[in-house]
């Protein structure tokens, strides 16, 4: 398994594939009737787990990232792995706070 991008717990962001290039984070997936999610998606790994909560930094660092991946990008959605995958996958987990990070996103759009 491999991502773009790893956010650490104390906002450290790593990039281990290009964006441009295919990533193997998704594995089986669909989103929206597609089927395959590395063909066509950036993956951001968040370091954490079902049971903690994420870190403010993380949720700062990936509302950035994801404003410049989205000016460069034609970026329609911004879904967890748990939507490409239900029932196979579970992050972001229940504590990922999507209004925070919406909200975080949307400031960083400004």
């Amino acid at each position: 398994m491999s991502a773009h991008f790893l956010i650490r717990r104390d906002g450290e962001l790593i990039q281990f594939v290009a964006c441009d290039r295919r990533a193997w984070h998704a594995g089986a997936s669909d989103w929206r009737g597609r089927q395959r999610c590395n063909d066509f998606s950036i993956g951001i790994e968040l370091e954490g787990s079902d049971q903690r909560r994420f870190m403010p930094v993380q949720y700062q660092v990936l509302a950035a990232l994801a404003e410049r991946i989205c000016r460069r990008y034609p970026i329609a959605d911004i879904v967890g792995h748990s939507d490409i995958a239900p029932g196979r996958k579970t992050d972001p987990g229940p504590h990922f706070d999507w209004l925070r990070f919406h909200r975080l996103l949307s400031a960083a759009s400004r």
